[in-house]
């Protein structure tokens, strides 16, 4: 009874001082992103070199983004480049943390050495697999960045040698979060290894495949080092009006391009990130809430049949 009214009101302490235990970490989120992105906001509709001489210039910034064909080409390059890479990235990782996932001599070994890659910088991956490509291409005549599909398969090769580890760790924790009584039973009933995968196993790892698509397409979407070593958005092809255009950048590298043209570019650069923003956090709301949904009619679906 005693330890009851004791815990009781070191709870009620804790609730008063919940203010002082939140307010370090909170001056931190505003200072660290809050602010920030406040600035970067007014700052997309100025023009200026550095922060203290921003000159208002409303929403020509803006109207440069939409004009701007580099832009709408980096953007559907993204596209384009993140729906390859989640499928190219969470298929092969599925399988190896399905191989992986039971406990055999040397799985340990296997398991660190497809993980290693996530460790290597981006920069430093980018200018190693540059070398490997050129290396391979030059057997041909080629070289990487000669035509814009090299460097688009390129990064998807890259970037899928770099993830599937990392995704393969997520998908063996969520093999192993599988009830095994479920298993045990289908093994029971005669059930083959296609069975039990399809109708036990990914039914009850639906929200670990949810967050490793998450992880992959957000990370795909804000690509940048890798393709900055890479390819750097080569090769250039010249339009009509005269403007370049990289044919293999990606819209992060995109807006540090922009703003690396001139000083009369930092706004237009600026409001462009602020798109990239509105572009990202779109994409991942829309999933979470497709997660959502998913995840109410499984649990529904469990109940009934935990019912039946």
């Amino acid at each position: 009874m005693q330890t009851q009214i004791t815990n009781s009101g070191v709870r009620r302490s804790v609730k008063r001082l919940f203010p002082l235990f939140v307010l370090p970490a909170l001056i931190c989120f505003l200072m660290s992103f809050v602010l920030p992105f406040v600035q970067a906001v007014r700052l997309s509709f100025c023009d200026f070199n550095i922060p203290k001489d921003a000159a208002w210039a409303g929403i020509q910034n803006y109207k440069n983004v939409f004009a701007d064909s580099g832009f709408w080409h980096a953007f559907l390059m993204t596209m384009l480049f993140t729906l390859v890479s989640v499928i190219a990235i969470n298929v092969p990782a599925f399988f190896l943390g399905y191989f992986l996932k039971d406990k055999f001599r040397g799985v340990t070994v296997f398991r660190t050495s497809f993980f290693i890659p996530n460790l290597i910088g981006g920069v430093v991956l980018g200018y190693i697999w540059s070398m490997l490509f050129d290396g391979i291409l030059s057997f041909f005549g080629k070289y990487l960045t000669e035509n814009a599909s090299f460097g688009f398969w390129g990064l998807v090769i890259m970037v899928a040698w770099q993830q599937i580890g990392y995704m393969m760790i997520i998908y063996i924790a969520g093999f192993q979060s599988v009830p095994s009584d479920m298993l045990e039973a289908a093994d029971m009933d005669g059930a083959t290894g296609s069975q039990k995968l399809f109708r036990i196993i990914l039914p009850n790892m639906l929200s670990t495949v949810f967050v490793c698509t998450f992880l992959t397409l957000t990370n795909c979407f804000k690509l940048f080092d890798q393709n900055l070593a890479l390819t750097g958005g080569a090769p250039i092809r010249t339009l009509a009006n005269g403007m370049q255009m990289k044919t293999t950048e990606l819209l992060a590298l995109n807006i540090y391009s922009t703003y690396n043209i001139n000083r009369y570019w930092h706004g237009t650069a600026q409001a462009k990130a602020v798109v990239f923003f509105l572009l990202v956090g779109a994409i991942a709301g829309t999933q979470l809430w497709l997660t959502r949904d998913k995840d109410e009619s499984a649990e529904k679906s469990k109940k009934g049949a935990a019912k039946a």
